[in-house]
């Protein structure tokens, strides 16, 4: 696990968070900033893992 796949993976926890503290206080940009973020993370992770496989 590199850098990226870490980052990718902090994240997508703290996406989820907001997205779940968005649901709780019903505020929608919130909700979209957490999904966002989630999705930045998948792009974090997906980057580590092609860095991996071409570095070793």
């Amino acid at each position: 696990m590199n850098t990226d796949q870490i980052k990718g993976s902090i994240k997508d926890t703290a996406g989820k968070i907001q997205e779940k503290v968005g649901q709780a206080t019903d505020n929608q940009h919130q909700v979209d900033k957490g999904a966002q973020k989630q999705g930045e993370a998948k792009v974090d992770k997906v980057v580590g893992g092609v860095k991996d496989v071409f570095n070793k």
